[in-house]
């Protein structure tokens, strides 16, 4: 069943790499109105791509030629067959039924739509997390003039479009989505946050770096904001 009747293409795209204990919380989840549903896997030696295959069969797995989440997500853009990209987390962070709300403003006009995992208060972080993701949401918010509360969510969605209007791609692998809504915002395009429900990680640990990613993120919004490319 359709949500929104008329609507668009979604694809729903997840980047994984060694993710076999957390897929079984993703993608039975991904509701059935969704049209595609794409893995970018970065090569993968647990089994992930064949528990892929066997939660979700019409999902399609393509290899990452490259390395980093920033590349992995270029990739699967580029590969995407939908209108709407879907950016969900392979770690069971991000829940597939919030999908809706990140769907609906898009249809009311707004170019890119950005979780929040601090709108209804702290999430179940570590105290460093909490401290850095409010520290480059503040960088963003004083540079920019938006009130927003998280940067560094995996949940988003956007319309496949502004990717090729907007340059979005990063050159640092981990800074994707800062310099996304950096970028977006210089560019004066529409950009709303929306709530999610905040999870932690189900097993493994983070592949993101913590103090270095943040730093960069910080060096990103800034080095954005004053360049004179416009990019």
């Amino acid at each position: 069943m359709e949500p929104f009747p008329g609507s668009p293409k979604v694809t729903v795209l997840i980047c994984t790499l060694n993710e076999v204990e957390n897929l079984p919380h993703v993608l039975p989840h991904i509701p059935g109105w969704v049209d595609e549903v794409l893995i970018v896997d970065g090569r993968s030696t647990d089994g992930t791509v064949e528990l892929a295959m066997q939660l979700c069969p019409r999902a399609r797995v393509v290899l990452q030629p490259g390395k980093g989440k920033g590349e992995a997500l270029k990739y699967g853009v580029q590969q995407a067959s939908g209108d709407i990209v879907v950016t969900l987390d392979a770690d069971g962070e991000t829940d597939p039924k919030d999908m809706e709300r990140f769907i609906e403003p898009l249809l009311r006009g707004y170019d890119y739509a950005k979780g929040s995992r601090f709108t209804r208060g702290w999430a179940d972080k570590p105290f460093h997390r909490i401290f850095g993701n409010w520290l480059i949401a503040k960088t963003c918010n004083v540079l920019y003039g938006v009130k927003f509360t998280d940067l560094c969510s995996g949940y988003n969605a956007f319309w496949k479009r502004v990717t090729v209007d907007v340059n979005l791609w990063s050159k640092d692998g981990w800074n994707f989505e800062p310099l996304f809504i950096a970028r977006l915002l210089k560019a004066k395009r529409k950009v709303i946050e929306v709530p999610q429900r905040a999870s932690s990680r189900i097993s493994g640990h983070s592949k993101l770096p913590n103090w270095h990613q943040g730093f960069s993120a910080i060096r990103v919004l800034i080095t954005e904001r004053f360049s004179r490319t416009g990019r």
